[in-house]
């Protein structure tokens, strides 16, 4: 299937779920792949609305999980596949582009709990805070817990493999390094990253859930999660009294 040499593929993977997958091409960058993935989804969402039950978009696929009841495999696939040749057409770069976030971000020895381990590769603090604020990121999936959000890429001299054995527990807001990869810890939960840093804002909006209004949420759209699929995101540096101001806490670190 292909058009503006972009090409992908519809696959049935389940009774009532498809997949589908951006193929790969030579010059077509990570943060060009998640706007169209971003793009395709909303397309989805919009068009197929009555016949859906879950749209999950990461990295190069999306796994859609369709209601079998109101539409057969074969005339999904159909729509589908000719919705997504019309996105492909009408697709542009700029007109896509979604939203551009700053995450405060509080670098500290209270914060950065594996400061250690890039002390020993020979980088400080204030080099961490450096490589870590120069990157625009792109979110390239959600998952692991609601509202973590994948972003590539770290520079290489933050590149570090997960701990072997994780923590127990990672505290809400820590901010991560896994590989070449870099997220934001939602809610506190079990976690294996190396943790250089801590977010005060809320990325997940709970009250969305229950109904119930969250003081003090950060996410005024609306939206679960205050990251998305596609969005671009930036790091800035806070002071401790910057921080506390927004909600963080010293003591969770």
């Amino acid at each position: 299937m292909t058009n503006n040499q972009i090409e992908f593929n519809i696959t049935p993977v389940a009774e009532c779920s498809v997949l589908v997958t951006l193929l790969p091409s030579g010059n077509r960058s990570s943060v060009v792949s998640a706007q169209y993935m971003a793009h395709f989804s909303k397309v989805i969402r919009e068009e197929l609305t009555t016949v859906l039950m879950n749209v999950t978009p990461a990295y190069n696929t999306i796994l859609i999980d369709y209601l079998p009841y109101r539409i057969s495999e074969q005339h999904f696939i159909t729509q589908l596949n000719s919705m997504l040749k019309e996105a492909v057409a009408t697709f542009s770069i700029t007109s896509n582009t979604r939203n551009a976030i700053e995450l405060p971000a509080y670098y500290s020895t209270d914060t950065a709990l594996d400061l250690d381990k890039y002390q020993a590769k020979g980088l400080s603090l204030d080099d961490i805070i450096q490589y870590h604020t120069s990157q625009i990121y792109t979110v390239s999936a959600i998952g692991f817990i609601p509202g973590f959000a994948f972003m590539s890429d770290v520079v290489e001299p933050l590149v570090l493999p997960r701990h072997s054995t994780p923590r127990l527990s990672v505290p809400k807001g820590s901010i991560g390094i896994a590989d070449s990869k870099t997220a934001v810890y939602p809610s506190d939960s079990p976690g294996g990253w190396n943790i250089i840093g801590n977010c005060p804002l809320s990325l997940f909006n709970h009250s969305q859930l229950d109904g119930s209004q969250q003081h003090g949420s950060h996410n005024p759209q609306g939206e679960l999660s205050l990251l998305n699929v596609g969005d671009s995101v930036r790091f800035k540096a806070i002071s401790r009294q910057e921080f506390i101001e927004l909600g963080g806490d010293v003591g969770n670190g």
